[in-house]
């Protein structure tokens, strides 16, 4: 039901983003903790290791009952009221774009809206499209994520307020190069995959039919997220690294802090200083979050879409019958 299907007109451009925007606020719930952590070892300088004593977190648990310990169970969820708008309005904008780009192609190209290579690029323009129209919001939410005790910003708007004030408009935009760069291939990957291992499901097990569809779409989902997080990680660190540029005196609890001038300058420092791990920082969450986030994305999406098709269906049955 992800993208353009000729053969089943069901869900609408606006239905695709009401289904999308509730898949984004469901998934953001449950995976925020995981989103955190990812954060917090992407800005560390110092290596994710209990040989080094400067470190401050040194894997995916020890970081876990750290957090918990010094800043309680609310700092999982820490910048979730930005993070939530986030991920409605990227939900939202992606699987409309997605949904209108699919169809565009079926209407006026000789491709098959349905084809693998027609999701890479859609998926990335759509994805693109989104993540324009929220970059702003995803550089709160990282700024609200970083900060530890005591917090340098007390609310949203005190945070929109400070930033405007002391870094001016360009701020909210911090990491938007590196973030388009990723995340064409990034949302190309995932779509053309979950459609690639969609139908190499139903190749294995033809017999299927709806039944275990929902796990199917779990499944399928965390797996094409775990492939194009991989492939695509470091420009993700990139971005974060970027996006608290003028943050460091609010991250100096957490270790080294490090300015850079751009993109290049933040490839050279982190290649000079950490190596070539340091651009896969933070990898361990990200890909348990990617496989999580992602499979639950496709999830829901699906779910909410076939409950809006049900529900046009009764409706219609109920208007024949009256």
């Amino acid at each position: 039901m992800v993208g353009y299907d000729p053969e089943a007109k069901c869900v609408s451009v606006v239905e695709a983003a009401a289904a999308g925007s509730a898949s984004g606020l469901v998934t953001r719930v449950l995976v925020s903790p995981l989103d955190v952590i990812k954060i917090r070892f992407q800005l560390q300088i110092e290596q994710l290791s209990s040989r080094n004593p400067g470190a401050k977190y040194h894997g995916i648990l020890q970081a876990v009952q750290r957090i918990f310990q010094e800043e309680g169970l609310v700092a999982f969820w820490k910048g979730h009221v930005p993070a939530q708008f986030l991920s409605v309005g990227y939900g939202a904008v992606q699987f409309m774009a997605f949904e209108s780009l699919t169809k565009l192609v079926h209407n006026v190209t000789s491709y098959n809206a349905r084809d693998s290579f027609v999701h890479f690029v859609c998926g990335g323009l759509a994805a693109c499209t989104a993540t324009v129209a929220v970059q702003p919001v995803d550089t709160l939410r990282t700024r609200f994520a970083a900060q530890g005790e005591p917090k340098l910003y007390r609310s949203l708007r005190h945070a929109v307020v400070t930033m405007y004030q002391t870094e001016g408009p360009r701020t909210f935009y911090k990491g938007l190069t590196p973030t388009i760069i990723a995340i064409f291939p990034y949302a190309g990957l995932q779509f053309s995959f979950y459609n690639i291992l969609q139908q190499f499901s139903e190749w294995v097990i033809p017999a299927e039919g709806k039944k275990g569809g929902s796990v199917k779409n779990l499944v399928c989902g965390s797996c094409a997220g775990i492939i194009s997080k991989t492939l695509t990680y470091p420009f993700d660190l990139f971005k974060k690294r970027l996006q608290v540029g003028g943050f460091e005196h609010a991250r100096a609890a957490f270790g080294q802090v490090r300015m850079y001038r751009g993109l290049l300058d933040c490839i050279r420092q982190i290649m000079r200083e950490e190596g070539l791990g340091g651009f896969f920082k933070g990898l361990s969450p990200s890909l348990l979050k990617a496989a999580v986030s992602t499979g639950l994305v496709f999830f829901w999406y699906e779910l909410f879409c076939s409950l809006l098709c049900a529900l046009k269906n009764t409706d219609s049955a109920t208007r024949k019958e009256g």
